[in-house]
């Protein structure tokens, strides 16, 4: 009997998100995450006063939107460099459905990322199934956004940027490595358990930001992510790495 090849790719970050709301080691660092409504926009607001409205099959941060709700009563939002206030939220909402339209959208509480040199960052840990079978942490590098944007993407502006440079601005040295080995953890703990659900995925690539208390957010997870942007490092150890394995597995 005929049997499909193994699904290697995701694109649908709600059906990813359901997936690994199943893992008890990854669940906690899962941001509460809705499918688009007026309801439940309207109630995300009033509990975080800052939520992102992302395309669900969307990729290089492309028409991501930062939602506030302001003191003031008024609400605002942005959407690459473009920024909106309103004055209530019938007319947020309306604003917004003339952005998203008829595409499904999703709803995620905002994480309030620390910040680089006044630019909010997140970190891509890139996790591939080793040449031996043994899922690996083989790469890891900050993503710094641009100054005037809200999403920390390198194909909308970011700047690929060491991990350790960003950390070592916030963290001791002892600090720092137990973060780093936080996030190799979280990682693989990811893949195994995406893996154990879609036996065909050999990579996957963790967009991870911290707010103030250090809490590791996985923020999105892609099934195929780039590897070329290691590539931007001046230490080339890593790139060669990533590369390597990613030969190995489409052999």
């Amino acid at each position: 009997m005929w049997k499909s090849k193994p699904r290697r790719t995701l694109m649908s970050k709600w059906t990813k998100t359901k997936v690994l709301l199943g893992s008890n080691a990854v669940r906690p660092f899962i941001p509460d995450t809705r499918k688009f409504s007026k309801s439940d926009l309207k109630a995300m607001l009033d509990s975080y006063n800052m939520v992102y409205v992302k395309p669900e099959n969307g990729t290089f941060g492309q028409g991501v939107i930062r939602v506030e709700k302001l003191n003031s009563g008024e609400y605002t939002y942005q959407l690459g460099m473009t920024k909106k206030t309103l004055g209530d939220f019938q007319s947020l909402h309306s604003s917004l459905l003339k952005t998203t339209g008829k595409k499904s959208y999703l709803i995620q509480k905002g994480i309030y990322l620390l910040k680089y040199n006044n630019r909010r960052f997140d970190i891509r840990v890139m996790v591939q199934l080793s040449p031996k079978g043994a899922w690996e942490t083989t790469g890891m590098i900050g993503r710094v956004a641009h100054p005037k944007k809200i999403v920390t993407n390198y194909h909308s502006g970011g700047t690929p940027t060491d991990v350790k440079s960003l950390l070592a601005a916030h963290l001791p040295p002892e600090k720092m490595g137990k973060t780093i080995a936080a996030l190799d953890k979280l990682g693989v703990n990811t893949a195994k358990f995406l893996h154990s659900k879609y036996p065909g995925f050999r990579q996957i690539g963790l967009d991870i930001g911290f707010d103030r208390s250090w809490t590791p957010w996985i923020i999105e997870v892609n099934t195929n992510p780039d590897p070329y942007i290691f590539n931007q490092l001046k230490d080339k150890t890593m790139y060669r790495k990533v590369m390597r394995y990613r030969k190995a597995l489409t052999k």
